[in-house]
């Protein structure tokens, strides 16, 4: 079975739920701080620093828990595109202990959007700190609005290692004043865990400010695992 530090997510949706365009032109960095606190008693840290300009970004990290370890990754993430509404997405990760992945996403439509994604990882240890299965394909419809409001449903679901794992995410977006939006994302996961068969509900909540997020979410299984987090996370940008 997998282990939650062997599984890692690259099938992202760059661009489906993107921050202002005025924000990353005068605030192209971003850096995160995040405590993940599990039910078995440990805490794990994160740092993140992310450079984006218009649909392209970079970053690096480090993680720590006393279980797993240390360990250092950097990645890329851009958007293409392929005329009218069409837009390839690829992306780029690597990490210390020997990881290598990365994943290809096709978005069509605007307002209203299509999404489907595939992506593939060496299989070496990793540690996931967004969730969701890796190696795995992904399925989204969603609508972008005015003011970066934006809505979507999308399935991100193993095709690689046979354990029926399946993640859906209803998330949306929207400003609630001038200064500041809320982002939401309800999940759902099931499939085979590390020791009997997951069905649970997880969810995140982000405030945004032109300068600085927070963010609290809480998934049940995490990465499938008999382990409960609890993840705060705070960061800047300038």
């Amino acid at each position: 079975m997998i282990k939650r530090q062997t599984i890692a997510v690259l099938v992202g949706l760059a661009g489906s739920l993107c921050a202002h365009a005025d924000e990353q032109a005068t605030r192209p960095w971003k850096l995160t701080l995040g405590n993940y606190h599990y039910s078995d008693g440990s805490d794990g840290r994160d740092t993140n620093l992310r450079w984006r300009r218009d649909d392209t970004s970079v970053w690096v990290g480090a993680y720590h828990d006393p279980a797993f370890g240390s360990q250092v990754r950097t990645g890329f993430d851009t958007s293409i595109s392929l005329g009218g509404t069409a837009q390839l997405q690829p992306s780029l990760q690597a990490a210390s202990r020997g990881f290598f992945g990365g994943s290809l996403n096709l978005q069509v439509g605007d307002p209203w959007f299509a999404v489907v994604g595939w992506g593939r990882t060496n299989l070496r240890p990793y540690f996931n700190l967004n969730f969701d299965p890796n190696d795995a394909i992904t399925l989204g419809v969603g609508w972008h609005g005015d003011g970066g409001r934006s809505l979507m449903l999308s399935v991100i679901a193993d095709d690689r290692l046979h354990t029926g794992q399946k993640d859906w995410h209803l998330s949306g977006r929207w400003p609630v004043r001038d200064d500041w939006r809320l982002t939401l994302d309800l999940m759902r996961k099931t499939g085979m865990g590390d020791e009997a068969e997951v069905r649970a509900w997880g969810w995140s909540a982000t405030i945004d400010f032109p300068a600085w997020f927070i963010r609290v979410a809480r998934d049940p299984n995490q990465n499938f695992s008999a382990v409960d987090a609890t993840r705060v996370a705070a960061g800047l940008r300038f």
